[in-house]
């Protein structure tokens, strides 16, 4: 049987495709396993990058591999711990509330007194041009939450002024800004909540 004969053959076609799926297969697998350190590192420059932005001070620990999961009414949510001697001195972790177009995630950081460090969007899909003034490359409105604390200001003005409380909201826009107020507030009680084991308490530092 030559050549042309067994092109014509229901099982030559089938073999001639799973060879050809099976090297397809495999070139895949090799370029995912060849490109698979520079994703990760990648990716590890970015969170690096917005723990940066949420942080103030120099820290001498690897915020990276440093980090703590805890339960919370959104799910677990996992801590990046930053260190001075080792001495936790602030903690990064993400929070988020419901925009107008969908979750907006914010990261957050708090300090040992539990105050706000920085707050930033790291991911959202409002608006143009209302909700996406959230982000600080549009308005400065996200550093209004900087130094901030329960109690500062108290419970009841932790929304937007027009729900009587003291952050702004943008005009034809107050969903978003509402989501992002919630959503830091809920991120300070749960700094509240879980302060002893942020802080490594446990292990002979006060809180």
């Amino acid at each position: 049987m030559n050549l042309e004969e067994m092109r014509s053959k229901l099982w030559y076609q089938g073999v001639l495709l799973g060879g050809i799926a099976l090297i397809t297969s495999a070139a895949l697998a090799y370029a995912a396993r060849a490109t698979e350190a520079d994703i990760r590192a990648a990716e590890a420059a970015d969170i690096k990058l917005s723990l940066s932005m949420v942080l103030t001070g120099k820290y001498d620990n690897d915020l990276l591999k440093d980090t703590l999961t805890l339960p919370s009414e959104q799910g677990d949510v996992l801590v990046y711990r930053a260190r001075r001697a080792g001495k936790i001195e602030a903690v990064v972790f993400q929070v988020h509330g419901s925009g107008y177009a969908g979750k907006v995630v914010c990261m957050m950081g708090v300090n040992r007194e539990g105050h706000i460090t920085g707050v930033r969007i790291i991911k959202h899909a409002e608006t143009p041009g209302l909700g996406d003034k959230v982000e600080p490359a549009k308005s400065k409105w996200i550093f209004s939450f900087d130094d901030k604390f329960l109690g500062n200001p108290v419970a009841d003005l932790w929304a937007v002024k027009k729900d009587g409380g003291v952050f702004d909201q943008f005009a034809g826009a107050t969903i978003t800004p509402r989501a992002v107020v919630k959503a830091v507030k809920g991120g300070l009680i749960f700094f509240d909540k879980n302060r002893a084991q942020l802080l490594d308490a446990s292990q002979g530092g006060k809180p």
